[in-house]
């Protein structure tokens, strides 16, 4: 039998529980509820409306601005039309916006609520028409997203397209070069997501926090189409300010992060509660227990069933202090070329370090050189567009590159040992993969974000960015716990491997400084531009261990 897409499956909840609660939106701190009956009206009578565009079938449709309830409903319309989705990040760079419409040749673009609006609207480019989501602070467009379904019958008789054909594209935030369109079909969507689902059933009514770019991959699979299937809630975050807030009022079954999400959490009980005044009270057997459940429910966490890390290496002594909580985080590892559908670790199957084991029906294998390589019916096509870069991307028989170096140990739990494209030579003519280093460091709860760079000097040199814990603290006392750590990770590594200094970095990194990408992962190439006349001017001083930006 074969799966329902999830058009169908969002036409089956409409009929099944047509006034449950799927969508809950807030805003200006006021939550409103989309029914499944109500989700379906809007989405067939948008349907209707993007057919009376008149656009070429299967041409693409761009959805922006950040997590809303619209953002579901026009990604469900695009499809039941017969259209390609193409998402945006709220935060893209102006240069990756032309670049990206004018690649998949975009006929029309949904604009939501983001910052930098007007901005971002003067990257349109000229003849595209744009629908504007009903939220304050979206400006005006060719039409408007309330008057479209008013104005339009709903769409009947919908035929479920061959599962072959592509739905989506979905750019890469790549640290290097252009995005590349990754071309997902429904059948790359429903292996993933059945698989995914598989693997973490649902137990009771599920609730998820759509706060993470839906531009990618993970969350569109991991919340959007996870929540269809399971024909659970979908709750949005207003604004980022405010997310400790509505984590807290969501209080969600499955919670995903990236490991600056997680630290920040962290920084956030440190703030309330000192260490060293936490430790004392979990020593205490009576109130041990108590503690705990009541940190988890200040959080939002306490119904959070499956915790989960993904993006990039979330430091082993973070994930230690959660469980110290009660608290267990599960890190995943995945890419868009494969859907995001790789390898998970699971409750009761969790290995500290390791992203998991291969998921249900992923076959995973290692090359000679130790590359991590896929092959299942999530893995992606090819780059539209791209035949150059597709054939780079599969090996001669046709075995997904992930470009990761990872090794597997005697059960099957694979660690992630770096890039291939990120290891580095030094000046004496050595090799040096900055990953595990960098997460060696990272148990240092003063640093925020770090990155270990080589090329060109005759010892590598750290450079960091300070959490806000580290920025409360005298500059003494973290230099002092800087040296500590480097010196006990320097003790675990090859001479010339091992850390020359660190360089505290003044300003933090940012997506709007350019430094990261929009998934939260560290531009290498830019912070090595960025810093090159520091690195030159301290390189040859080996007595200061510490350099201050």
């Amino acid at each position: 039998m074969s799966v329902k897409n999830p058009v169908e499956t969002l036409l089956q909840w409409a009929k099944e529980k047509p006034n449950q609660g799927w969508l809950f939106q807030p805003v200006n701190g006021v939550w409103k509820k989309y029914t499944w009956a109500e989700c379906e009206a809007q989405v067939r009578s948008m349907a209707t409306a993007l057919r009376n565009l008149g656009l070429p079938a299967g041409a693409a449709i761009a959805i922006s601005g950040r997590n809303t309830a619209h953002w579901f409903l026009a990604d469900m319309a695009i499809a039941m039309a017969g259209y390609v989705s193409v998402g945006l990040y709220p935060k893209q760079a102006p240069d990756a916006v032309k670049y990206i419409l004018n690649h998949c040749e975009a006929k029309a673009i949904f604009i939501g609520p983001m910052p930098d609006v007007d901005e971002f609207m003067g990257c349109l480019p000229q003849g595209i028409i744009t629908i504007a989501f009903p939220y304050p602070d979206v400006p005006k467009c060719d039409h408007n997203w309330d008057d479209l379904v008013r104005a339009s019958e709903p769409f009947a008789g919908y035929q479920p397209p061959d599962p072959k054909q592509m739905v989506s594209l979905i750019y890469t935030s790549g640290t290097t070069g252009n995005p590349k369109g990754v071309i997902i079909t429904g059948e790359n969507l429903t292996f993933a997501t059945q698989g995914l689902l598989k693997a973490m059933p649902a137990i009771g009514q599920e609730r998820f926090f759509s706060y993470l770019p839906l531009a990618h991959a993970f969350e569109r699979g991991a919340v959007e189409l996870a929540s269809i299937y399971l024909g659970g809630e979908v709750w949005f975050l207003e604004n980022l300010d405010k997310l400790a807030e509505q984590l807290k009022e969501v209080a969600p079954t499955r919670f995903y992060g990236v490991p600056l999400v997680y630290s920040r959490i962290q920084a956030g009980v440190l703030k309330k509660m000192p260490q060293e005044k936490l430790d004392r009270l979990l020593r205490i057997p009576l109130l041990s227990s108590l503690i705990k459940k009541k940190i988890r429910k200040a959080i939002g966490l306490q119904n959070a069933r499956y915790l989960f890390v993904g993006a990039a290496p979330m430091p082993v002594p973070l994930m230690e202090w959660f469980a110290k909580l009660g608290i267990t985080i599960l890190q995943g590892y995945g890419m868009t070329e494969n859907n995001i559908y790789a390898t998970a670790s699971l409750p009761g199957a969790n290995r500290l370090g390791a992203v998991g084991r291969a998921m249900p029906g992923a076959d995973m294998r290692l090359s000679e050189e130790g590359e991590i390589q896929f092959k299942h019916p999530g893995v992606t096509l090819g780059y539209y567009k791209d035949k150059d870069k597709t054939d780079e991307l599969f090996t001669a028989d046709g075995w997904l590159r992930t470009g990761d170096k990872g090794r597997i140990d005697e059960d099957g739990y694979l660690y992630i040992t770096g890039r291939v494209k990120d290891i580095f030579k030094t000046l004496k003519g050595k090799y040096v993969a900055p990953a595990p280093i960098e997460g060696a460091l990272s148990r240092n709860t003063d640093i925020d974000q770090l990155c270990f760079v080589g090329a060109g000097l005759k010892q590598p040199i750290m450079i960091v960015t300070l959490s806000a814990n580290g920025l409360a603290k005298p500059r003494a006392d973290v230099e002092k716990g800087l040296i500590a750590d480097m010196e006990a990770v320097n003790a675990t590594l090859e001479p010339h491997e091992q850390i020359a200094k660190i360089v505290v970095a003044k300003d933090a990194w940012t997506i709007d400084n350019g430094v990261m990408t929009p998934t939260m992962k560290v531009k290498r190439n830019e912070v090595e531009k960025r810093y090159l006349p520091l690195l030159e001017k301290h390189a040859n001083d080996y007595k200061t261990k510490v350099v201050w930006e």
